[in-house]
């Protein structure tokens, strides 16, 4: 009987094994293609379909097939797992991508599909697996691709068609399509929503769908605006409210949108706050002019083109609507721009169902030159008035502007704001002029003092 040391002294080194496999390699390569020549084709795809049933069948693992998309329309559970897995990338992972789009600030990392190894002078592809565990059952991810026929008349300029495989024990099927797979779709929507840049678009009609967009760098939170905080309290709550209730707005047969006037003098907000809502929400920002559109069915093209979760914003409202009342819509001088009953169908007809999680904001410095109609809930639900500075607004701006909380001058500028109406953008430019907080009070107090005197001079002259 051989000893250990005999025993191993009497195995091929790790070179002979090597250069065996090599040839083994070799041999099986030579074998295929000489098959390949001499073997019919149609006879080759029938025992190589026998082999892949009888493989199937002996198998205890079930393959899912998910491509990249279905004739023209892409696949939605396809970006969602090239998201998810993105974030699967560990030690044992050797090849990724990166990817920097412009609008975003982080990477985009998601797996590649395949690792190209030289052996011997042959290339051999080996597919990358990724593997994940949900509730401890293991599922197995591997990208791959297949090349695309085309026809002369095909319009298609795609060459391939990515898709992954996933493979699992076939006794977790029902997990794996009712409780895996729509959690990727969950959790690649939250991925996305953590990365997602806010973005501005404008009416453009050499645009895509009439629109085109810049990123908002605005840098506008509820933090910085100089509101009451009861009405910011309540603003947030409002929102917060309206994009929970997407089953609450299916169950009572409403379009899911809602609808904001923010009215008030010039200077006091209404833009910021915007800005400040968008970036809480993480929702886009659609500005329409409404000089710029044409007719009422542009209209209805700019807002099938609007994302949902956006916020689309009609500025001075009273200043683009040049019809006051919808009895001049006969005015056939105006047939080719847009009319106000053209507005309220935009606003809530049948138009505004197509889409969901819409936020509509209208800004007006004169309410009261609006039409009732353009009021009423439903298309204005919620009024908020964004008046001249107040002094917990000034705190608002004193704590952002010139990091104080307390100062000597606080208690005379209390008084004054008593007795003085200015508006948040005039009191920012004061607190603007200086970093030191000493002077740029001290600047405050005088500006106030001679809107004061202004005021009292204007008064003297009326009476």
């Amino acid at each position: 009987m051989l000893t250990k040391m005999e025993f191993f002294e009497t195995m091929p080194s790790s070179k002979t094994i090597l250069t065996a496999a090599t040839s083994l390699t070799a041999s099986v390569i030579l074998f295929r293609s000489i098959a390949s020549d001499l073997v019919p084709e149609q006879l080759q795809l029938f025992f190589s379909s026998r082999f892949q049933k009888l493989s199937n069948r002996l198998s205890s693992q079930l393959i899912v097939v998910i491509e990249e998309s279905e004739g023209l329309a892409s696949n939605q559970m396809f970006d969602a797992v090239n998201v998810y897995l993105g974030t699967k990338v560990n030690a044992w992972t050797q090849r990724i991508k990166v990817n920097k789009p412009d609008e975003d600030e982080e990477l985009a990392v998601s797996v590649d599909r395949v690792i190209l190894k030289f052996f011997e002078a042959v290339y051999v592809n080996r597919y990358q697996e990724v593997t994940d565990y949900y509730e401890n059952v293991k599922f197995t991810w591997i990208m791959k691709s297949r090349g695309i026929k085309q026809s002369e008349k095909s319009t298609n300029p795609k060459t391939e068609l990515r898709y992954f495989e996933l493979s699992f024990h076939k006794k977790q099927k029902e997990m794996a399509l009712k409780f895996y797979l729509p959690y990727i779709l969950k959790r690649a929507k939250e991925i996305k929503e953590e990365k997602r840049v806010v973005r501005l678009h404008t009416v453009d009609y050499n645009g895509t769908d009439y629109w085109s967009s810049v990123v908002l760098n605005h840098p506008a939170t509820f933090d910085t605006m100089a509101m009451e905080p009861e009405m910011k309290k309540e603003l947030i709550k409002d929102l917060d409210m309206f994009v929970s209730r997407k089953d609450y707005y299916r169950r009572v047969g409403k379009a899911w949108k809602r609808g904001y006037l923010l009215y008030g003098p010039p200077g006091t907000g209404k833009s910021s706050l915007v800005a400040a809502m968008a970036n809480y929400l993480k929702f886009d920002v659609y500005d329409l002019d409404l000089r710029e559109v044409q007719c009422n069915s542009d209209l209805r093209r700019l807002l099938i083109g609007s994302s949902n979760r956006s916020i689309l914003v009609i500025e001075d409202i009273d200043c683009n609507v040049g019809l006051q009342n919808r009895e001049n819509d006969n005015d056939t001088t105006e047939v080719d721009k847009i009319t106000l009953s053209g507005l309220l169908n935009f606003i809530d007809g049948l138009w505004s169902s197509c889409g969901d999680e819409r936020i509509i904001v209208f800004t007006t410095n004169h309410k009261d030159r609006l039409d009732p109609a353009l009021l009423r809930p439903g298309r204005m639900d919620v009024h908020i008035e964004m008046s001249n500075c107040t002094f917990s607004g000034f705190r608002v701006l004193a704590s952002n502007y010139l990091k104080i909380e307390e100062h000597r001058l606080l208690e005379k500028i209390e008084d004054l704001f008593q007795r003085v109406k200015v508006t948040p953008a005039e009191v920012a430019g004061e607190l603007m002029k200086s970093n030191n907080s000493d002077v740029a009070l001290e600047n405050l107090v005088k500006f106030l003092q001679n809107k004061e005197h202004e005021g009292v001079t204007r008064s003297n002259i009326a009476d």
